[in-house]
């Protein structure tokens, strides 16, 4: 299921406990709802009120730490790349053919990078792509020690963008978990059930309810949206892929 999906899921939980809530209290008998009962069920709302704010704060910082991490590795992904030109550049015009050879790789990395599928592109063409490039770099004949040199910092280069790549692949899957999410949510629909069981019965409070379940199902469809950085409405930039294409070659 999309966030989006997931999000409405929850709002409709939400929404069917504050109903729910409000048709208990016509069955409740009276004498279950007096003030001792009132305070008991308060204290437990509470409880389950803290429980959750606790965890939606944890999943909030997992989950954007997660983004901005696998932002920083599309990031020194591109730079490496550019760092990698510039290499085969100094070594001299003997390595045209595996800046050539870079420039198509990032022009398909960049390409997968529009699809929906951007993060699956690149960890399929990742082996591929880095065994090309990485091919040329070794067919090339250093005749100096500096191209040596340059050779070898090209090979270094090479394999670590394909390591990063696969990285990324191997990242792909989500780091929340069904049950974990289900049980929050469990969590805040019985938050919503005392809700509506307390709530007067006019348009002002219903709306409210409406309001807040809103805010709550949005804040989740953050959560889950940040979980996959290379789908959804909030994605990884493929900015420094472009800046990278742009200078390849120059």
């Amino acid at each position: 299921m999309t966030s989006i999906a997931v999000a409405v899921a929850i709002f409709c939980c939400l929404l069917g406990g504050a109903l729910a809530g409000m048709g208990l209290r016509v069955v409740i008998p009276k004498n279950h709802l007096e003030p001792d009962t009132r305070d008991l069920i308060k204290l437990g709302v509470g409880l389950i009120g803290t429980m959750s704010a606790l965890v939606l704060g944890l999943l909030v910082a997992s989950t954007k730490s997660s983004f901005d991490t696998k932002n920083t590795e599309v990031v020194a992904m591109a730079s490496n790349i550019m760092l990698l030109d510039r290499v085969l550049a100094h070594y001299g015009g003997e390595a045209a053919d595996v800046r050539d050879a870079l420039r198509t790789t990032v022009a398909g990395m960049e390409e997968g990078n529009r699809s929906n599928s951007r993060l699956e592109q690149l960890g399929r063409a990742a082996r591929v792509d880095r065994e090309v490039v990485l091919d040329k770099i070794q067919e090339l004949t250093p005749h100096t020690d500096a191209q040596r040199s340059l050779q070898a910092e090209a090979q270094s280069l090479v394999i670590s963008l394909g390591q990063t790549r696969m990285l990324l692949f191997a990242q792909s899957g989500s780091s929340i978990s069904t049950p974990f999410l289900v049980i929050v949510v469990f969590w805040l629909t019985a938050l919503y059930v005392s809700f509506g069981l307390f709530a007067p019965v006019n348009g002002t409070a219903f709306a409210t309810l409406v309001v807040s379940a809103l805010s709550v199902a949005g804040a989740m469809f953050l959560i889950l949206d940040l979980d996959h950085p290379f789908s959804g409405l909030m994605q990884i930039s493929d900015t420094p892929l472009q800046n990278a294409l742009a200078v390849l070659g120059k």
